[in-house]
């Protein structure tokens, strides 16, 4: 059971973001993060038992939050469905929100597979993309959607200096040429 927040885990999973984007997830340890908090190992194991525990705590919001966009979305039915448009500017701002955790993400795959969140963050993308063209999406389609998708998402990272409406714009843009719609 997830203990509830408090503003000393808060601040050991800022400076474990911090050091996971720097070093890695593997190759920063619990004694990083209680040496750069200036806090005792035991005090950090207090709060978090294990490091995959820590990165789970860190990337859990994104997950629920990107099953719930996802999981909302396939209610939907008639006129209430959103639009292609509208359900990548919705992605996008999901993925805007959570820059700093989709570094974590992306620096440490392999950490990300034993926790068993790369294969659920795949599995919205397939879910978006019956989403916009149906239950049955050629294979031309399915590339389309991994291509406007998932660059949708690497997008976030990889233009840090744009502002958030000019970023947004271009790349729906961009995903939309990508879907071919």
């Amino acid at each position: 059971m997830a203990r509830p927040p408090t503003e000393t885990r808060q601040r050991i999973q800022v400076v474990a973001r911090e050091l996971f984007a720097e070093k890695g997830v593997q190759r920063t340890s619990l004694q990083d993060i209680a040496n750069r908090l200036g806090i005792t190992k035991p005090a950090l194991y207090y709060h978090f038992s294990s490091r995959q525990e820590l990165v789970r705590s860190i990337l859990q919001p994104l997950v629920d939050e990107g099953e719930c966009f996802v999981a909302e979305h396939e209610r939907r039915r008639g006129s209430a469905r959103a639009t292609p448009r509208e359900l990548l500017e919705g992605y996008f701002d999901f993925h805007f929100r959570h820059r700093a955790d989709l570094v974590v993400l992306v620096s440490e795959l392999s950490t990300l597979a034993d926790l068993g969140l790369i294969d659920m963050m795949l599995a919205w993308r397939e879910r978006l993309c019956k989403l916009v063209f149906g239950s049955r999406p050629t294979l031309r389609q399915s590339t389309r959607a991994v291509i406007a998708f998932g660059g949708l998402q690497d997008c976030c990272l990889q233009f840090p200096d744009t502002s958030y409406e000019q970023l947004r714009r271009a790349t729906v843009d961009g995903a939309m040429a990508a879907l071919g719609i």
